[in-house]
């Protein structure tokens, strides 16, 4: 199992500190494997293993409590053998008012409880009812490039491609650690994808929010898949689907992104106006939590290239525990302006610098910007390695990996 450094190391920051740390992201991310890790982390330190209760609600073994009052029964008899007690439950949401139970054990109890769970909305808004100002939420991703080339690597040490080689099979393949820990065909890690996208659809976001119209959220789904990059609203896909003759409400369509987004399909970015130095209430950008879902719902599609090297980039400043936004400047638009704490970046993105006009249009929103935060022309040129009046251009993938943005 690789090892995914720098979730163990956050998990280790707060280790034993007086706070619930909880996993989120979307499913068959990584976060059941991470736990694992963890608990080998924790036994390293000499932990007794007997200290450390695990569990996974998924499994079939723990069908019997998945209420609250049931597992804290529980995990009394568990704890109360002495000592401090390291609480692993993985996929927590399983268990029907669950937070009621985490409450009653921090008060009672001398533990230190680590969870994981598949829905942000779940998650934030239980914790915030039960467990405000005593939870620190750690998002989980799918593999950043960097971890792709580690898990390649691992798996397939006779493997020698360069970087760019790299690239262009992660661009085409995704993230989801599992496609990774073996050799698949085009066609099998599709299926898998697509199996992974069913799950999260049905458990996430049909069943939580007892979507009833299935057909109709795959349809915005489909929506929004098409539109990466590209800002919209509500209205603007109730207005296609009204020139499609299907009526439907706005409130219908901002109810079901928010379906997709509670599940880790998309990520809703909104719009910062550098001028004006305000967040814009209208024509938001959406992300996937992985590009393989639109491979896997939709196929390739060479006109997308533009957004799908947006979604990567956009996910990796998230990675990065950078808060986005889409920026917007006089009548321009800059793809990410990325802050965290003292620091911000800007970012553009674009395929290739494929003439003058493109150059001009891609480096002028970043020049009209007359601040000293460094600013960035992300590409996937080879050979263009020129930079306009301190603004930098890199190629995507040397991008990725860099220690510091």
């Amino acid at each position: 199992m690789i090892q995914r450094e720098s979730y163990i190391q956050q998990l280790n920051a707060f280790a034993d500190k007086p706070l619930i740390k909880i996993l989120t992201g979307i499913r068959r991310c990584g976060k059941s494997s991470i736990l694992i890790q963890f608990r080998e982390s924790l036994l390293s330190r000499n932990i007794p293993p007997e200290r450390i209760i695990h569990i996974n609600f998924e499994s079939f073994a723990y069908s019997e409590l998945l209420t609250a009052a049931k597992l804290y029964e529980y995990l009394t008899e568990k704890i109360r053998q002495g000592g401090r007690a390291y609480l692993l439950l993985d996929e927590i949401q399983e268990v029907k008012e669950w937070e009621k139970c985490i409450n009653s054990l921090m008060i009672d109890f001398d533990v230190d409880i680590y969870l994981t769970g598949s829905n942000s909305h779940l998650l934030s808004s239980e914790l915030a009812t039960y467990l405000a100002g005593r939870y620190v939420e750690i998002p989980v991703y799918t593999l950043s490039f960097a971890e792709y080339i580690q898990f390649r690597t691992h798996y397939f040490p006779k493997t020698e491609k360069n970087t760019r080689d790299q690239f262009v099979e992660y661009l085409r393949s995704g993230g989801f650690p599992l496609i990774h820990t073996a050799e698949y065909t085009e066609d099998a890690a599709g299926k898998i994808v697509h199996d992974i996208y069913s799950s999260i659809i049905l458990r996430d976001t049909v069943q939580r929010y007892r979507i009833r119209d299935v057909e109709l959220l795959e349809r915005i789904i489909r929506y929004a898949f098409d539109n990466i990059g590209n800002t919209f609203s509500g209205k603007n896909v109730a207005d296609y689907f009204k020139s499609q003759q299907r009526k439907i409400d706005i409130n219908t369509v901002y109810n079901y992104l928010n379906a997709l987004e509670g599940a880790f399909i998309l990520y809703r970015t909104p719009r910062y106006d550098i001028k004006g130095k305000e967040i814009l209430k209208t024509q938001e950008k959406f992300y996937l939590g992985d590009i393989s879902l639109l491979y896997a719902t939709m196929g390739y599609r060479d006109r997308m290239i533009a957004g799908v090297l947006e979604n990567i980039v956009f996910l990796e400043l998230k990675r990065r525990g950078y808060t986005v936004f889409a920026g917007k400047h006089e009548t321009r638009e800059i793809d990410f302006i990325a802050e965290k704490q003292a620091e911000k970046i800007y970012v553009q993105v674009a395929y290739k610098l494929d003439g003058e006009s493109t150059v001009e249009r891609v480096f002028s929103a970043l020049l009209g910007v007359k601040d000293q935060y460094p600013k960035l022309v992300v590409t996937m040129d080879d050979f263009w390695k020129e930079s306009i009046e301190g603004v930098q251009h890199i190629h995507i993938a040397d991008f990725l990996l860099k220690d510091n943005v």
